[in-house]
């Protein structure tokens, strides 16, 4: 029958050394029970007059005296009470990260530095995976500081024994009940129950009391443990305490068992109260959960009376473990001693079965350091021998080629090798200059198509910049002075930005928001999709020379501009001297024409401007304020920025303006303007105290450019169409 390796779970309790070997065999799928030893400790470790560390050395050499460990597995366990559990609730997250969130987890958990203790996580049942990402995941938590966990490793260091595993007592429960009681098997599916079980441990100073359905645990330390019956009696009943003890594990062959029961009842009660408050905590934090059985082990559990007790008490069934189900091993089994001190081989039982890897449990307090020097220790004689084996390949290899090489040998071949090499060098010299001059004349190419196509599009650029120009307002029949400056046919382009489209139908079909008459809404450049109640949106949209470009989508590269300009032109009695429409009926209208008429300065003939001609269509206006009012001063000084703008709110001389200097810090950056309410003006110069009112309307327009060069341009139509008159211009046809 194949056997693997053995494994030995140790645990050193108040009142003695608990161990036991299990073997699993393979064939047989079953855990077999090859030895056991029990030590107890001259006196318990807890006693004023003992000293624990020598007692356990003693009880570990007596242990190894009598049970040579070779290569068995040695599993060792640490008090529950001296152990941080924590059982955290996830929240969805990608199962990469799951370590990540547990360690932040347990910086906000454990109440030390993470350097300062060992810990480890494990997954436990319940939570699903799905698309990578781990839902209603739940998460174990363990720590212990790590000086107590060196404390319990150290008597084993000493004696040269390798430990494999350390575990907290509480979860060797774990895997004892799950193993030898509900009979789950490691990577086994397990169907979701709501029935629990409770595992009491009474130890000489606390109780461990552990909840689990298989798949989830809880854990909770009560400060009761078998010590607090025996003080009972030494206090009640004038003993000392070796006799109490003696008294309490013989409680039925006492002259009068019923003094010693009354002596005991209080202990009873709080003992039973602490195990109520603790079911009832759990309970309310998991409302489905039904406790169906109480489990009790440990030697504590022995108490004449206790099982019955509880079980009046508690109203559940209260079960004592007398045998190890999933266990085979006559020899062991059936032992005296052992069947005497069942109850105390619980945890021993399950950290073998860990050890064995045959549960789901896997966590381990064993110092990193330690782990990570004996898997390098074990793997030593693998690289040792790889590395044998290659040299020895290597030397092989080397006196093969070592025979070849003389047949090979530059006395042979050195003069063909030599002439070879000249003509390699030869070709690789001429392939060089030859790539060269290849790379020089596609760089004069590239030089001269860059001057070519830098002329052309300076042209271009400069025809834009100029029908830009030649599109805004200008005052040449009246000339007035910066008092009149709302009377003043001028326009103020702040700035002019552009942005290059490879398809200009990508920017024809992007909403446009206007901000015209009031709150701002969404249109579509479309005008079937403007609403009925938009109608100033409609007039700004859609001006009186009908070119109908903006139910044709242009085509084909180009750019888009914007300008970002204000006007302070307003009159009362006109509508359309004032506000969006001012700047429609001056500026728009002209962008939207096919040319532009000018008186010429030399008293000649007009001079006629192309707008359409040279490619710039679909000239809208999004964006635009209502009048604003705010104060001027003329002949207000500029502000910190420097300038010398005297008051004039464009920032340049009379006539037109493309683009106001900043004279000022204010929201507008003119001199002599203040934004929102009145407030006085500063600053020297004639007229200082002559602050006037005046509407501020600020606007963007923006439309497309196509650079058409002048081999495609066709000629323009002799004379405009009036409203209303002759059919729709199609984008690209000049011919009315």
């Amino acid at each position: 029958m194949a056997e693997t390796r053995s494994a030995w779970g140790i645990e050193i309790g108040q009142a003695g050394l608990k161990a036991i070997k299990l073997r699993y065999a393979d064939n047989a799928q079953q855990v077999v029970a090859v030895a056991y030893d029990y030590v107890p400790h001259a006196k318990l470790l807890n006693q004023p007059d003992a000293v624990p560390d020598d007692l356990i050395r003693q009880a570990l050499d007596t242990f190894l005296s009598r049970n040579p460990i070779g290569s068995d597995l040695v599993a060792i366990s640490l008090p529950g009470q001296n152990a941080l559990a924590k059982f955290i609730q996830l929240p969805p997250v990608e199962q990469s990260k799951v370590a990540e969130i547990v360690k932040y987890e347990a910086r906000q958990q454990i109440p030390f530095p993470l350097e300062e203790v060992i810990w480890d996580f494990q997954a436990l049942g319940g939570g699903i995976e799905e698309s990578g990402y781990l839902l209603d995941g739940e998460v174990g938590l363990f720590a212990m500081k790590r000086e107590q966990v060196e404390h319990h490793l150290q008597p084993f260091l000493e004696r040269k024994v390798e430990v494999e595993l350390i575990q907290i007592a509480p979860l060797s429960l774990y895997n004892f009940l799950c193993y030898d009681r509900l009979g789950y098997r490691k990577n086994e599916p397990r169907e979701p129950s709501d029935d629990y079980s409770v595992v009491v441990d009474m130890g000489s100073d606390a109780t461990t009391l552990m909840v689990t359905n298989g798949k989830k645990i809880w854990i909770r330390n009560m400060p009761v443990g078998g010590n607090h019956f025996t003080r009972a009696l030494t206090k009640e009943m004038k003993l000392t305490f070796a006799k109490a003890e003696h008294l309490k594990c013989n409680a039925t062959k006492a002259p009068d068992p019923r003094a010693v029961f009354q002596a005991l009842r209080p202990v009873f009660n709080d003992y039973v109260s602490e195990i109520q408050r603790s079911i009832g905590f759990f309970s309310s934090v998991n409302r489905n959960a039904k406790i169906t059985r109480l489990i009790g082990v440990g030697n504590g559990f022995r108490l004449a009376g206790l099982q019955k007790y509880l079980q009046q008490n508690l109203q559940y069934e209260v079960e004592r473990v007398d045998t190890f189900q999933a266990l085979v091993g006559d020899n062991v089994l059936n032992a005296p001693l052992f069947q005497e001190n069942l109850l105390t081989f619980c945890v021993p039982y399950g950290l073998a079965l860990q050890c064995l890897k045959l549960t789901d449990i896997h966590t381990t307090l064993l110092p990193p350091e330690i782990a990570v020097a004996r898997k390098i220790r074990r793997k030593k004689p693998w690289a040792v021998a790889t590395a044998a084996t290659v040299l020895l390949g290597l030397a092989t290899s080397a006196a093969g080629f070592g025979n070849v090489f003389s047949s090979v040998s530059t006395a042979r071949f050195g003069e063909a090798e030599t002439a070879a090499e000249e003509v390699s060098t030869l070709a690789s010299k001429l392939k060089s200059d030859y790539e060269g001059e290849v790379g020089k004349n596609k760089t004069l190419q590239a030089n001269g198509e860059v001057l070519v196509t830098a002329l052309n599009s300076r042209d271009y650029w400069l025809e834009v910049y100029k029908a830009i120009d030649e599109c805004l307002p200008r005052d040449t029949d009246n000339r007035r002075d910066e008092s009149e400056l709302a009377k003043m046919d001028r326009i103020s382009i702040r700035s002019i930005t552009t942005k290059k489209y490879d398809d200009l139908g990508s920017w024809f079909n992007e909403p446009v928001m206007t901000l015209a008459d009031g709150p701002a809404k969404l249109y579509s450049r479309e005008d079937k999709d403007l609403e009925a109640g938009a109608k100033s949106a409609l007039l700004i949209a859609k001006p009186e020379y009908e070119i109908n470009d903006r139910s044709v989508a242009p085509s084909g590269a180009g750019y888009v501009f914007t300008l970002n300009g204000v006007h302070y032109h307003h009159e009362d009695k006109n509508p359309k001297g004032k506000g969006a429409t001012y700047v429609a009926e001056k500026f728009l209208k002209n962008l939207q024409s096919w040319a532009v008429k000018r008186e010429s300065s030399t008293g000649g003939p007009p001079v006629e401007t192309p707008v359409r001609l040279i490619g710039i269509t679909h000239a809208t206006l999004p964006e635009v304020t209502a009048p604003t009012p705010i104060l001027f001063t003329p002949g207000r000084k500029s502000g910190p920025s420097g300038g010398s703008s005297r008051g004039n709110p464009f920032g340049m001389g009379p006539g037109r303006t493309l683009g106001g200097g900043r004279g000022s810090d204010d929201d507008e950056g003119f001199p002599g303007v203040a934004a929102g309410g009145i407030r006085p003006a500063q600053g020297g110069g004639a007229g200082a105290d002559k602050t006037v009112q005046l509407q501020r309307t600020v606007f963007k327009v923006v439309f497309a450019w196509k650079p058409t060069p002048l081999a495609d341009r066709k000629p323009w139509p002799v004379e405009l169409p009036k409203p209303g008159e002759g059919a729709p211009l199609e984008s690209g046809n000049p011919n009315p």
